[in-house]
């Protein structure tokens, strides 16, 4: 029979403790349908006023939550988006095909601090808000400018507005040899939502941290 120690259930409830998931969530305030997309969670659909909570694991990196509109899904959960289309499923396995404002976020990173923002480097489809709600963290941020009505003509894209990156695809625009700087068509974005991504190395005004542990509220149309 094995002996448990005191030490051995601190680390226990240490390692329970460390590994709680932090919940998502989710909600439509749109006055139409969106389906939400998440890389972890999958998706779902949600009418106007409609919420979806989302638990996601201690330490997943790399994860992001966008407004995916105008889709048509079959029973089995087949079909497609005009915009943040994830190969045509309803429960996402991949990101989000561009136009798609992105919520994105990384979770008990350095110092164990959660990171997370708003990005518009895949283009914007449809206004959002990222707000901590928990762990004493104040400071959220969104993006509800009418990015989509005021769209230049080169980046405008059915159902949104590109990014000059998915458009042009070039260093100067996507950062592809990691050296570059904002360019007129970044600033466009920048201008109207200043805690946004506008372009890849837009990181000194674009990151923001809570303690690990915090939970969140993603908002589509805050």
């Amino acid at each position: 029979m094995t002996t448990f120690t005191l030490s051995t259930f601190l680390l226990l409830a240490l390692l329970f403790h460390s590994t709680k998931a932090a919940v998502f969530t989710i909600r439509n305030n749109c006055p139409y349908t969106v389906w939400a997309g998440a890389v972890p969670g999958g998706g779902q659909q949600l009418n106007s006023g409609q919420t979806w909570a989302l638990d996601v694991a201690a330490g997943t990196q790399g994860a992001r939550i966008w407004p995916r509109t105008n889709c048509n899904f079959d029973g089995s959960g087949r079909g497609n988006c005009q915009t943040g289309d994830c190969n045509g499923l309803l429960q996402c396995q991949n990101y989000g095909t561009p136009p798609n404002t992105l919520a994105e976020f990384g979770l008990n990173q350095f110092n164990n601090l959660d990171f997370f923002d708003i990005s518009l480097v895949d283009g914007f489809n449809v206004p959002l808000a990222f707000n901590p709600t928990s762990g004493g963290c104040t400071r959220g941020i969104s993006c509800t400018a009418d990015i989509n009505g005021q769209c230049p003509a080169e980046l405008r894209a059915p159902g949104g507005c590109n990014n000059p990156c998915t458009v042009y695809k070039t260093d100067q625009y996507c950062c592809n040899s990691g050296n570059c700087g904002p360019t007129d068509l970044s600033r466009f974005f920048k201008e109207r939502c200043p805690d946004a991504y506008s372009y890849p190395k837009d990181d000194p005004t674009s990151t923001f941290t809570c303690p690990g542990g915090t939970n969140y509220d993603v908002i589509f149309c805050p």
